[in-house]
């Protein structure tokens, strides 16, 4: 899986179209990386379109419309590095949509996204955390985004905040369709933003398993 590994290094993400079709998918995320089980859910999560759901979740939030460019647990102390999704029933007009994190921090300057604090929505373990947007671990970007599970704190956070919206507005992306079994996209979550498009009617039966990667093979 040596060019997997390449792809997304390169370009931020790797589109696999008919991956092994008869393989499940944690078979299929074995083959490519190491699963990081998240700490509520199941390893391989089910994703399909809702028009209502919990509030604390994307799906209530936005129900069957589109959902906004983020990194996927952006409110985790250290988010998944890589997210695989893979298609079981999917449509050319429902694609994922990517924006490249590079890009956009250019836009926004590194000096201003790494003195940005940001906190979560929610206190964990009795306080409320605090994370900054830009980050270098171990020699790689870390760029965490979520406008509804993270809140701008102080002057920089709130400055970025903005910056990071209207560049967001003015950024191009790249829409990626998972429409047949098998069709496979990996993802490097400290670089690259996702969204979807919205759900039409007859869509609905969209369905697309995700499974976290802390590392690739």
């Amino acid at each position: 899986m040596t060019n997997i590994r390449t792809r997304v290094s390169d370009d931020g993400f790797a589109h696999l179209p008919r991956l092994d079709p008869e393989q499940s998918t944690i078979e299929v995320a074995n083959s490519i990386g190491y699963p990081l089980k998240p700490r509520d859910g199941p390893l391989v999560q089910r994703l399909t379109p809702k028009a209502e759901a919990p509030p604390n979740t994307y799906s209530g939030n936005f129900g069957l419309d589109a959902f906004p460019f983020h990194t996927d647990l952006a409110h985790w102390r250290s988010p998944p590095r890589y997210l695989l999704l893979r298609c079981l029933t999917g449509y050319s007009d429902v694609p994922t949509l990517l924006m490249d994190g590079i890009a956009l921090a250019s836009a926004i300057g590194l000096n201003l996204l790494g003195r940005a604090v940001v906190k979560g929505r929610r206190p964990q373990n009795g306080a409320v955390p605090l994370f900054r947007l830009y980050e270098q671990v171990d020699g790689n970007m870390r760029l965490r985004w979520d406008e509804i599970f993270l809140k701008p704190a102080g002057r920089a956070g709130q400055d970025a905040f903005d910056r990071m919206r209207q560049a967001i507005a003015d950024g191009s992306h790249l829409p990626i369709a998972l429409q047949e079994p098998g069709d496979t996209l990996v993802i490097d979550n400290w670089r690259m933003l996702h969204a979807r498009s919205p759900v039409a009617v007859g869509r609905e039966d969209r369905v697309l398993e995700r499974v976290y990667l802390e590392e690739l093979s």
